[in-house]
């Protein structure tokens, strides 16, 4: 079990002494089996950033190699591995199942009612390949906009997939969203078609959500396709010459469906972000420069052994998170995942765990919030079940406090796992600052230092260099693979945002951070007016939006308020 004294008590005195504690080095038996346990790779990174981003590369599978590895001609537009040719469906399928993986499970799916699938990657190549040919019979071309709403089910990564292999940028939708925010999202990307499911469960509850999304979207005339997923039995009204079930169209269609050749700086997707105003900003992320930024931290943050390992990221796809570390990290690693409907209460409140104990979980990555909230009900949830096969642990999302970092090293990772406390944003793409967990020195609450290749530092409103210990603004000084491109259709936003104020080779995070006297970097905040609740970002200007579109509220301040679970 995860702790020798296992009573409350007990914890609270080991916590207690954890606390006292400043730095966790990597365990010896871990450094001894890690993929990077050499320091001198900082080193390497900082001598050609550019090259040391190509060799990584490298690991992907290129059409046509790339001719030019960063174009910064038009700063702050820059481009990578320009020339280049690939397909990112058929680097996180293909490619795996032609080396003779295709029975390799890929993801092992939890319902909220405990019903389990084993998708394997052959399984997934095959429903992949059949809804790219049956987008195609409906008049989705390469470079059309395809929304994706759907609850935490395969079907979602399948649509992901599917898009990216004929070209087609996928906009997903958190599904916990409104079906109002879905169709703003639709509209201001001009979306051609909407992939949805007939309901979504929660907590034993079912919604309705193709209901509500044909009372929303009568209206939207780019919409000419709506795919329906059948999960629920929940009945729903089908409009004839809009309306598809998913089942029948796969049904109907062909099975091979050869993944296109991409440019490199093909869009990939569009993920939409709360802004300072209350219009969502539109994220526009391309494919060889996402896919090797990655591929690449998924590999080497979470020390991946695809052979042995099982990985679970407890995000929704309907974030970066899930984007980067659900889908596309993972799956172009060929590694095996966890993918799981419900709540981490639901059932009970060792739902987590017991999964974890179910399909010998060895990586979990998830956020601080969730932490705290397992810390609230009581280590008794985690101590019923063996996590013995538990070697990583993560973090991602917000600042973790210390003592939830205590607890968490404690509770659930028997002291035994590394933790890796990561940094990132929807716009980078990939985690920028982090522990590597052979190499790095933990401290509890700091995400310690920026992954090799990255340059970040802590600077004044005037762009100088802060003293360690003193608050500043977080500045990212180099262009990294990940990178988002634009804001969709919205230049002028994306450089005023990002780069006006340093410059256009400094992009402005709009975090607070500062750096201690061993320049390890602790995240404090942001700095504008988005609010970060359970590590999801909110503009205070969209909720006093929300708030004053009822017709009696004629106006509407938000302010966040610090909350000691969800962060605010």
């Amino acid at each position: 079990m995860a702790t020798k004294d296992q009573t409350g008590e007990g914890i609270e005195r080991e916590l207690e002494a954890l606390l006292e504690q400043e730095k966790f080095s990597p365990p010896d038996e871990f450094v001894e089996q890690a993929l990077w346990s050499d320091p001198s790779i900082y080193e390497e990174a900082e001598r050609d950033p550019v090259a040391w981003w190509e060799r990584h590369a490298e690991d992907l599978h290129w059409d046509e190699k790339w001719e030019t590895a960063l174009d910064d001609s038009e700063k702050p537009f820059f481009k990578w591995f320009t020339g280049g040719k690939l397909n990112a469906s058929y680097n996180c399928l293909d490619r795996h199942v032609e080396n003779g993986l295709g029975d390799r499970v890929a993801i092992h799916w939890r319902g909220e009612e405990g019903e389990e699938e084993e998708w394997t990657y052959s399984d997934l190549l095959r429903d992949v390949q059949r809804l790219a040919n049956a987008l195609k019979d409906k008049g989705i071309e390469q470079g059309d906009v395809v929304g994706i709403f759907l609850p935490m089910i395969p079907e979602v990564v399948v649509a992901m997939l599917a898009c990216a292999r004929i070209g087609a940028p996928h906009n997903v939708v958190f599904g916990g969203f409104s079906v109002g925010s879905v169709k703003e999202r639709m509209e201001v990307s001009n979306a051609k078609a909407l992939i949805t499911a007939d309901g979504a469960r929660r907590k034993g509850k079912t919604a309705e959500i193709k209901k509500d999304v044909d009372e929303e979207m009568s209206d939207l005339d780019s919409l000419e396709t709506i795919v329906v997923v059948r999960r629920n039995a929940t009945d729903c009204d089908m409009q004839d010459g809009r309306d598809y079930f998913y089942d029948e169209l796969l049904e109907q269609a062909a099975d091979d469906c050869p993944a296109e050749p991409l440019d490199a700086e093909h869009p990939l997707f569009i993920l939409y972000s709360s802004g300072s105003t209350a219009k969502p900003k539109g994220i526009l992320h391309t494919t060889g420069g996402y896919m090797t930024g990655v591929a690449c931290t998924t590999k080497y943050v979470f020390d991946l052994k695809p052979d042995s390992d099982v990985f679970w990221c407890s995000a929704d796809v309907g974030w970066i998170t899930g984007h980067s570390y659900i889908v596309y990290g993972p799956l172009a690693n060929g590694i095996t995942s966890v993918m799981y409907e419900g709540p981490p209460d639901y059932p009970d409140k060792d739902a987590w765990w017991e999964i974890c104990e179910r399909y010998g979980v060895t990586i979990f990555y998830t956020a601080p919030t969730a932490i705290r909230a397992c810390m609230k009900w009581g280590p008794e949830y985690v101590q019923r079940h063996d996590l013995s096969a538990l070697r990583l642990l993560g973090t991602v999302g917000e600042p973790i406090n210390p003592k939830a970092w205590a607890w968490y090293h404690l509770v659930v990772g028997g002291e035994r796992c590394p933790i890796v406390d990561t940094w990132w944003q929807t716009e980078t793409g990939q985690i920028m600052i982090t522990p590597l967990p052979g190499i790095t020195d933990t401290k509890p609450g700091s995400a310690t230092i920026p992954f090799p290749g990255i340059d970040a530092l802590v600077v004044d409103d005037d762009g100088n260099n802060v003293d360690a210990g003193e608050q500043g603004n977080l500045v990212l000084r180099r262009p990294w693979p990940g990178m988002l491109r634009t804001l969709y259709g919205d230049e002028e936003r994306y450089k005023e945002t990002y780069w006006e104020k340093y410059g256009p080779e400094n992009y402005t995070v709009g975090d607070a951070a500062r750096r201690d006297s061993d320049d390890y970097f602790w995240i404090i905040g942001r700095t504008d007016d988005v609010i970060n609740v359970s590590g999801h970002r909110m503009s205070t200007a969209e909720i006093e939006s929300a708030i004053v579109s009822y017709e009696k509220v004629a106006e509407a301040a938000v302010v966040a308020k610090p909350d000691e679970d969800k962060g605010q």
